[in-house]
């Protein structure tokens, strides 16, 4: 037996070995006192620990230091998306109608008279009125989306009106004096902000004017409006320096719309960190830290008010990494898109969130002034940030929902005049701006809408990678790559679409198709009329992968169900919808007259209640008890109800309407 053999042997058995006594181990003893010292502890005692100090994610001041992060994906530049006729380019034409319309020396006429300047025309009324404190907000959204509109079309008609309009701003600068301030209103009213009286919302309009002259340096090249713009940020930058942290955090209470936004921007188009410092004064610190915290606090807050702060966290985070402003952004996303959101995209119920998360039921019986256009408007900025970010579809399953309900839904056709609430009250209308004596907020955040409706239908990444999210009749002139593609589809009357490919480089690039979560398995892709397998689920991409060229095109059809939708709170309350295409029942307008038209929402309570009848199920499937009208569209009938009602899409509904029903 060698060595090997008998270690072996030696494991596998055992062995009895006696030792000499004075050679065996001997038990060691634990003298008694020491016993006495360390008695047993329970697991409990073992478990103590000191107490953790964990600071505030906001607590104390903060500190910028620039340090961007890159996205996943771009958007494409404005200009390299063209609409074609269909329901998008008709909503953008209405819009530009009524841009058109409004002469420059009456949005001048406040700024002027503020100035000292002499002024002969008519004044606007509503919000723009002489008297409002509000005027002037108006002029910035203008601005902005005349910019938009520039880059998206090459309008030169609406770039010449938008630059004369920077120059009658500028002269005001001018005469006002030297520190930089310019607005449509006196000084006077931020003393007032300062002494924490009274005031609507300085910062506010401010905003808007500073985000304007912004967006027509970046989209239309005017360089005055730069310069205007650092001058009018010097002031901000000296008037918040001046203020206490606890007092300037005490003034963020009142409304100061994006401030923190644009001058996040500002700092990332100049590259001068001083404007990201100065929008560091302009958070929130008793809102951002819950969300960041992931914590819903919303209940009782003014909507409006605190989202536009939450879009200016995106920008933060993309200047400095600074993980805490990602946090309070997808967290702030995630609750409201899941928990305050009706089936059309909209949130909020006379402009504030009046319940706790899925509550929505309740929420809505208290008013009819459901989902403030402003919000749904701010929410799809924050949601096309987001998905910047990841690429996630997610993020584009919500954009599409807002677009095609509540945007396209809340223009009118021809007019361009445009709505502020967008009711779920069964009975419910639309209301209208009027030509020039409203001027509501969500008037201004619809010309900027109107004006890009082009900027995300297609994303990028590098150089050989683009997404295709949104099923729009378009182009696409990818510069960078000398990649151009044209889309046809009548979506949603039709749930296919057409990509052809224009032009094409010697390199592979990948054709990346948005398979929405609302579709069904039976998704269908076809190359040059050749049928190729679908992997892909509903809530993904397909990618296609290869050397293009010229010509090939790529058929691509995502079938749309009819389904319903129930308020967590009630499940007795559904909206039904096609796809993303939320359905309305239809009843006849009388007894609206032009005085219940334009005021701010619908006011029920004028008029004899509307008798909309309930519902019975026939199953789980509405399909087993609506049907499509042939030759119509989308739009569907009820089949064996003891009232039968036609509905259509809500974004051509303008009469009265139906979207929550009570189904038994």
């Amino acid at each position: 037996m060698n060595r090997r053999q008998f270690t072996k042997a030696a494991v596998m058995a055992p062995i009895a070995i006696t030792l000499p006594a004075d050679l065996m181990p001997q038990p060691q003893q634990t003298p008694s006192s020491q016993l006495a010292q360390h008695p047993p502890k329970s697991a409990a005692a073992y478990n103590m620990h000191p107490p953790i100090n964990e600071p505030a994610p906001f607590a104390g001041m903060l500190v910028f230091e620039r340090k961007e992060t890159d996205t996943k994906l771009l958007p494409f530049p404005l200009g390299d998306v063209q609409l074609e006729a269909g329901p998008l380019k008709d909503a953008r034409d209405w819009n530009q109608g009524y841009m058109m319309r409004l002469a420059n020396d009456r949005l001048l006429h406040n700024f002027r008279v503020n100035a000292g300047l002499e002024s002969k025309a008519k004044p606007l009324g509503g919000w723009e009125a002489p008297h409002s404190e509000l005027r002037g907000h108006f002029v910035g959204h203008y601005l902005s989306a005349s910019a938009h509109l520039y880059a998206a079309t090459g309008n030169e008609a609406i770039r010449l009106k938008a630059d004369e309009l920077v120059v009658g701003i500028a002269e005001c600068q001018g005469s006002l004096g030297n520190d930089g301030y310019v607005s449509a209103f006196p000084t006077e009213f931020f003393d007032r902000l300062d002494r924490r009286e009274k005031v609507w919302a300085p910062f506010y309009t401010l905003h808007k004017i500073m985000a304007g002259l912004l967006d027509m340096h970046v989209d239309a090249g005017n360089p005055q409006a730069l310069d205007v713009l650092l001058k009018l940020a010097g002031w901000v930058d000296a008037w918040t320096a001046s203020k206490p942290e606890e007092h300037m955090q005490d003034i963020l209470n009142t409304e100061y719309g994006g401030m923190n936004d644009v001058l996040y921007y500002l700092a990332e188009v100049t590259t001068d960190n001083c404007w990201a410092r100065t929008g560091d004064r302009f958070i929130k610190k008793i809102f951002f830290t819950p969300l960041a915290l992931r914590q819903d606090e919303l209940k009782g807050l003014h909507a409006n008010t605190h989202m536009p702060q939450v879009v200016g966290a995106t920008r933060r985070y993309e200047l400095s990494s600074d993980a805490r402003f990602r946090d309070v952004a997808e967290f702030f996303w995630e609750t409201i898109a899941a928990s305050r959101t009706y089936t059309t995209g909209g949130s909020g119920n006379t402009e504030s969130w009046l319940a706790n998360a899925n509550h929505l039921a309740l929420e809505m019986q208290a008013s009819s002034h459901h989902q403030e256009c402003c919000c749904a408007y701010n929410m799809m900025k924050l949601a096309r940030r987001l998905y910047a970010w990841t690429a996630d579809p997610r993020y584009i399953d919500y954009y599409e929902r807002n677009l095609f309900n509540h945007r396209l839904g809340a223009i009118q056709p021809g007019t361009g005049l445009t709505t502020y609430f967008l009711s779920m009250s069964p009975g419910a209308w639309k209301t209208l701006c009027t030509e020039d004596e409203t001027f509501w907020c969500c008037t201004g955040t619809a010309l900027e809408d109107f004006a890009r409706l082009n900027d995300t239908i297609y994303f990028y990444s590098n150089d050989d990678e683009v997404y295709v999210n949104l099923f729009v009749a378009s182009r696409l002139n990818w510069k960078q790559s000398g990649f151009n593609l044209s889309q046809t589809t009548d979506f949603p009357d039709s749930d296919s679409t057409l990509i052809t490919v224009e032009a094409a480089p010697s390199q592979a690039i990948t054709v990346n198709l948005r398979v929405p979560f609302w579709t069904t398995p039976d998704v269908s892709l076809a190359i040059n009329g050749t049928q190729t397998a679908v992997t892909s689920s509903p809530g993904s991409y397909l990618s296609v992968r290869r050397v293009w060229k010229a010509g090939d095109r790529i058929e691509f059809t995502t079938p749309m169900r009819l389904t319903s939708e129930s308020l967590r709170d009630d499940p007795s309350k559904q909206a039904f919808l096609l796809g993303p295409i939320v359905l309305a029942g239809q009843f006849p307008r009388d007894g609206i007259d032009d005085s219940l038209m334009h005021n701010q929402g619908p006011e029920l309570q004028e008029l004899p209640p509307l008798s909309v009848p309930t519902l019975k199920a026939k199953g789980p499937d509405p399909e087993a008890w609506m049907r499509r009208v042939p030759g119509h569209g989308v739009q569907f009938c009820t089949i064996g109800q003891p009232e039968n009602v036609t509905l259509k899409p809500l974004n051509q509904s303008w009469d009265r309407f139906a979207v929550y029903w009570t189904v038994i």
